[in-house]
């Protein structure tokens, strides 16, 4: 056993660390997190200090004993896990976990941090250790117990007043609300018609095109031609005028590179660029960072990938600018090098943007290496760090005036003199309009130029987009909700709660999801608030620069927070699902209301159950009113075998149907098309007979022909054979791709089976069928 026992969270980490320490150290990962608060309502004590109770993961048991014993026999113990706030955190865990154990006595137990999992990086921090920050910890436990008794309070008032099974969170429901409410933007956007005026001309072989900028010594805004009869009044005024060039404007203009990526910006790019989810994205950082085995050994390929900084250390600068100078002409490399400022306000400056460990290390020289969707990342890393450190590129602008008439039209072009940068790297942007990269020909003032052709374009204002999860990335950024690390589970969140639904890479939220934002917006509306939630985010900062005592804001948060969940568990639950229409249903005049059933929201009459009107959200009345008028088709000389009611072909979730006209008196149910009868009868009730069926999901089945009757059903198809060992009166036949046919006893507790055919003889029969067939 070595003299050194060193923690970190992952095994692949844990792997690569050991190359790098050598034999003088064990080495043991936690897999994550060792502890989480016990999942049941008291385990954050809100009258004793917000004292929390927490337990042993289950799933991690067996990793932390595997700890506990190493921690016995070693002399140093070295906590290593993630340098961030929750990594603390775990630390702080196994700390607490050692001491109760009674596994630290008499030794060294130290915390150690490094960004980057390189061997003189972790020979560096081994050698300087530090204690674990308390100030990091009480803002990870804050956090925790915050999320805790959102929880714990908010969902089970959800599961009373919409549905069993929601869930509500501090920063997934602000998350939701913005989803939300942009949707509610673009159903309530009315388009606005606008006109565009242009002229085609020429010089040489160079055709351009310009827009009108002026008419009648005016400047034109975007509505200023709002219909097609302003656009023909204009054009009739220039029909037939001459055109001139009345100015030329030519500017230099630059373009600064990006700065290297914060866990936030390289989720926005690798969802734009490489079509990669936040929840993929920082799934392959990870590995990335934790190491990757190449040819001459195992290695980091990235520093940490949660960060909010934009600085680079000195000597990853000094390399890069190395490189630069090596790979590139003189003028892409700056004088100085190319500093950065943090747009996050609460930024951990010791903390360094995420970069390539090495820029000698090429995306092409450890491609072999790498997966695919590693390679994708990495090279993205690579190139845009590398970018953020060369020259601005150089741009060639021009602005030509055309006078026509009484109108100023206006031509612009844009001409490359100078990559620097772009040589490399250009970020991408969300739903940006195109730049006008036109080339134009060489022109003086005063000369006369051609008229190719005159023309507007009608166009219509469009509605602001709906968020990718780039730009909900953005947004969550911009206003301060969560912290980088936090964005993709918030979304996974989301889309797993089936409150959003992501449709052509557009995220629009579903029925149950426009229903729980109502609620809380509505009855929650300070705790969904983007400032508020920012605010939080702030103070939860605080306690971990050791600004702010973690209680006191424990205390605040809770005493307006519980006050006001029970105020509201007096609300009935159709005032949260029901929503009122200014509408009278037109079988009993009484209103109508949108509500939300298991299948999502539709309209319904308050006069239920007595007025059974429903309809469709997007079915006007004049549409149900039809399609109530359509006459049932009628399944001649049968009646309903339980009232004697007229049967009639229906439609439901899963298709057509035949039931009796009498429902909701009476509930019976039977397939359109007839089931396949085996002729086996039934074991259990001994008068049907057993028939092949299709459940909802396309499986086949064989159920008693007698069923409501009789319940019984089997899923493997019947023989009228009885079972040798226990005598039930059915047996199976059950094909595996192991066993081969079987005839098997249906009973569980029988276990009969016995071979038909073998898995050999099973292929060969299914493969003289693909022939024949």
């Amino acid at each position: 056993m070595a003299d050194n026992l060193l923690i970190v969270e992952s095994p692949s980490k844990a792997k690569t660390l050991k190359k790098y320490l050598g034999k003088d150290f064990e080495i043991l990962a936690s897999y994550g997190h060792v502890r989480g608060l016990v999942r049941k309502d008291g385990s954050v004590d809100v009258d004793h200090g917000f004292a929390m109770k927490y337990q042993v993961i289950p799933k991690n048991a067996k990793h932390v004993d595997a700890i506990i014993s190493a921690a016995k026999l070693a002399q140093n113990v070295y906590l290593a896990t993630d340098p961030d706030r929750e990594g603390e955190a775990i630390s702080w865990h196994l700390l607490e976990i050692l001491h109760g154990k009674k596994a630290l006595d008499n030794k060294l137990v130290k915390r150690v941090v490094f960004h980057e999992i390189t061997e003189g990086a972790v020979k560096a921090a081994v050698a300087n250790p530090r204690d674990v920050d308390s100030h990091l910890v009480n803002a990870q436990q804050a956090r925790s117990a915050l999320d805790y008794l959102v929880g714990f309070n908010l969902s089970p008032l959800l599961w009373r007043k919409v549905r069993s099974g929601l869930s509500a969170g501090r920063v997934q429901s602000p998350a939701l609300r913005l989803i939300c409410e942009r949707e509610n933007e673009i159903r309530a956007f009315t388009a606005q018609e606008f006109w565009t005026l242009h002229l085609d001309s020429h010089k040489g072989k160079t055709a351009f095109s310009s827009r009108l900028n002026e008419w009648r010594g005016k400047k034109l805004d975007q509505f200023d031609v709002p219909n097609e009869s302003s656009h023909a009044e204009i054009l009739a005024a220039l029909q037939g005028k001459p055109a001139s060039v009345a100015n030329i404007e030519k500017k230099r203009k630059s373009r600064n590179p990006a700065a290297p990526f914060t866990t936030s910006t390289m989720q926005q790019e690798a969802v734009r660029k490489l079509g990669m989810t936040t929840d993929k994205t920082m799934r392959t950082a990870q590995q990335l960072y934790e190491g990757i085995a190449l040819g001459d050994g195992t290695v980091g390929l990235i520093t940490y990938m949660r960060t909010d900084s934009v600085a680079l250390a000195n000597e990853a600068l000094g390399e890069i600018r190395d490189y630069i100078g090596q790979h590139f002409d003189a003028e892409s490399l700056p004088a100085n090098p190319v500093m950065f400022k943090n747009k996050s306000k609460n930024a951990q400056e010791a903390h360094e943007a995420i970069r390539p460990t090495s820029i000698f290390r090429t995306p092409e020289s450890v491609k072999a290496y790498l997966s695919g969707e590693q390679f994708k990342l990495y090279e993205m890393i690579w190139k845009r760090t590398l970018a953020c450190q060369m020259a601005p590129a150089r741009f060639d602008t021009t602005s030509v005036d055309i006078a026509m008439g009484e109108g100023v039209f206006r031509a612009t072009g844009q001409v490359l003199v100078f990559a620097g940068f772009l040589a490399v790297y250009e970020e991408d942007v969300d739903d940006a309009e195109d730049e006008d990269n036109a080339k134009l020909p060489a022109l003086e003032v005063g000369e006369a130029l051609p008229t190719d052709k005159l023309y507007g374009e009608q166009h219509f204002t469009q509605p602001p987009p709906r968020f990718s999860e780039a730009s909900l990335v953005k947004a969550l950024e911009e206003f301060g909700i969560g912290r980088p690390s936090t964005y993709a589970s918030i979304i996974k969140t989301l889309k797993d709660r089936e409150y959003v639904n992501l449709d052509k890479k557009r995220f629009t939220p579903t029925d149950t999801g426009e229903v729980v934002n109502k609620f809380l917006t509505e009855h929650f509306s300070q705790y969904v608030d983007y400032q508020f939630t920012s605010k939080l985010e702030d103070k939860l900062d605080e306690i971990s620069n050791g600004e702010r005592d973690w209680v006191p804001v424990m205390e605040e948060f809770w005493t307006g927070f519980s006050q006001q969940v029970e105020e509201k568990k007096a609300l009935k639950r159709s005032e949260v699902t029901h929503e009122a229409l200014d509408e009278a249903c037109p079988k009993c005049q009484k209103q109508l209301t949108v509500r939300l059933g298991k299948r999502g929201r539709f309209i319904g009459c308050t006069g239920y159950p007595e007025c059974d009107y429903t309809r469709d959200m997007n079915e006007t009345a004049e549409q149900k009113a039809e399609a109530d008028a359509e006459m049932p088709q009628v399944i001649e000389g049968r009646l309903c075998p339980l009232d004697e009611g007229q049967l009639v072909v229906k439609a439901g979730r899963y298709g057509k149907f035949i039931g009796c006209a009498n429902y909701p008196k009476c509930k019976h149910i039977e397939p359109l098309e007839k089931p396949k009868d085996t002729g086996v009868t039934c074991p259990s009730c001994k008068l049907g007979t057993l028939s092949e069926r299709k459940s909802r999901y396309g499986k086949l089945f064989y159920s008693c022909n007698t069923y409501p009757k009789c319940t019984y059903a089997t899923w493997n198809p019947p023989i009228n054979e009885t079972c040798p060992k226990c005598q039930w009166p059915v047996l199976t036949l059950k094909t595996t791709k192991r066993k081969g046919l079987e005839k098997v006893c249906p009973q569980k507790e029988c276990g009969y089976a016995e071979q038909v055919l073998t898995p050999e003889q099973v292929a060969a029969q299914a493969d003289a069928a693909d022939a024949e067939a």
